[in-house]
């Protein structure tokens, strides 16, 4: 699947519009994540969702602030960002894995995800 994030862009601290990701494909069936920065290297998990959208995962650092969702119809997730912080500053990438996930599948390990976007920018300033 092709996965192409939008929105992000410069962001007083508080809210942000979010972050959008649209596949090119149907992923009604596929695990999604959300992850800061994009680069392979130094990818941290942010979120995560199943596919229908009953469970839900978050880091630590944004527990609490962000909201992961999902909108099959348009196979799409967004990304809510509430009570932004400066640390928040990053490339957001969305990642898509397709089924089957086998026992032991974890969300928060980006070699799980076979598809990447190349992300978009979100700059937190004070």
């Amino acid at each position: 699947a092709q996965l192409v994030e939008t929105g992000g862009d410069s962001e007083q601290l508080g809210r942000s519009p979010g972050v959008s990701c649209d596949a090119s494909v149907r992923t009604q069936d596929h695990k999604m994540g959300s992850w800061r920065p994009a680069r392979a290297k130094d990818r941290t998990h942010v979120g995560a969702i199943n596919w229908s959208g009953s469970i839900r995962n978050y880091a630590d650092s944004v527990k609490g602030r962000f909201t992961i969702s999902r909108n099959n119809a348009k196979n799409a997730v967004f990304l809510q960002m509430d009570m932004l912080k400066p640390e928040d500053t990053a490339v957001y990438s969305c990642a898509a894995r397709r089924p089957p996930f086998g026992e032991g599948f974890d969300v928060t390990d980006g070699q799980s995800y076979e598809s990447w976007g190349r992300g978009t920018q979100v700059i937190v300033s004070s």
